[in-house]
Parts: structure tokens; C-alpha cells; sequence
């Protein structure tokens, strides 16, 4: 049986496509998950691990009028962290966590609360969300559970990505072998 994690490796080998992490309150949980994974250098650029809300600013180039209005814990600085760090590194995919794990509330945002995103090829340019995706996760249990399951989360979301491109190029091949329709 293979893990989400060897199924990302796999796929992004595959598709000759690699990837880059951007983490805050898993700290290090996704690119320890994606490194564990024989041949994981075939698709793994690296990871930032942006733990103080200025270094998202700082290394992942999140806006920081939009860190000091909202804070870490929010969709649109998720998925700037997962473009930035897609641009930083080079890769074709970057994919972000960012949340509250506990024990305390952060941002106004109760625990348990996480954002992952994907951004991916498809969006005209490494800055937009346009090719990309955002999930809202409202987690229970400790700390410990909060963040494994965020880390279970992201990579969920990338193969859900991965297999939705898949499918469209998939569309536009057959619609080009059968003279357009």
C-alpha cells in the first residue's frame, strides 16, 4: 500500500515535475513526509519552513499589508505562501500549510483551524491563484493530531490537482485526435 506522499513523488516523477513546500505549523512535517519516500530528489526541490509570520513576508513574498490586516491563518496568505515558494525554489508546484495547532487561539482563528494550499503550472504566472487551490480545514484533536492531519491534508490536495490536470490534458489530447470535437 503506498502513502499520499509516494503517490505525489510518483506522479510528479512520472510528469517529469517537481515540487516545493512551504510550511508554518507543520513545521517541517510535509518535506520530512515527502523526503522519506525512496526517490523523492527526482521530484523534491525543498521546503521553507516560515514559522514567524514575517518570514512568509520575508522569504515567501506574502504581501505584508495583507499578514498585518488578516494575519498568518488566512486563504489568500496560504496561497501566497504556495506561489511563493514555487517561484523561490523553481519548481512547477509549490504546496503551503498554514494554521493553529494550539494550545491557544492565533489571529482570531480558534484552534484546529488550517489553510493548504496548491499552486501548480496551470495559472498563467507564478504569482496568481489562478492555477491553484485552497482548502479551509477545521480540525479537532491535539496538537500533534492537528498537524499530522494538515500535513495529510495538503497532500491530498496536490493529487486531487494533479489528477484533475491530468484528466483535462487527457480531454484536450483526445479532442485533438478527433479533429477538434
Amino acid at each position: 500500500m503506498s502513502s499520499p506522499a509516494a503517490d505525489v513523488v510518483r506522479l510528479l516523477t512520472v510528469r517529469g515535475e517537481t515540487l516545493a513546500v512551504a510550511e508554518s505549523l507543520t513545521g517541517g512535517l510535509v518535506a520530512a513526509e515527502i523526503t522519506g519516500v525512496p526517490g523523492a530528489s527526482k521530484a523534491f526541490r525543498g521546503s521553507v519552513t516560515a514559522y514567524a509570520t514575517e518570514l512568509k513576508a520575508q522569504l515567501l513574498g506574502v504581501d505584508a499589508a495583507l499578514l498585518e490586516r488578516r494575519g498568518a491563518v488566512d486563504p489568500q496568505v496560504a496561497a501566497q505562501m504556495a506561489a511563493g515558494v514555487r517561484k523561490a525554489l523553481g519548481a512547477d508546484w509549490g504546496i503551503a500549510t498554514t494554521g493553529v495547532a494550539g494550545p491557544d487561539e492565533q489571529d482570531e482563528q480558534p484552534v484546529g483551524t488550517v489553510f493548504v494550499a496548491v499552486e501548480g503550472p496551470c495559472g498563467p504566472d507564478f504569482g496568481t491563484v489562478g492555477g491553484g487551490k485552497v482548502s479551509l480545514l477545521r480540525l479537532n484533536g491535539d496538537r500533534a493530531e492537528i498537524r499530522m492531519e494538515s500535513v495529510r491534508s495538503v497532500l491530498a490536495l496536490l493529487l486531487q490537482q494533479l489528477a484533475s490536470e491530468q484528466t483535462e490534458n487527457e480531454r484536450a489530447q483526445d479532442t485533438e485526435q478527433n479533429g477538434g470535437f
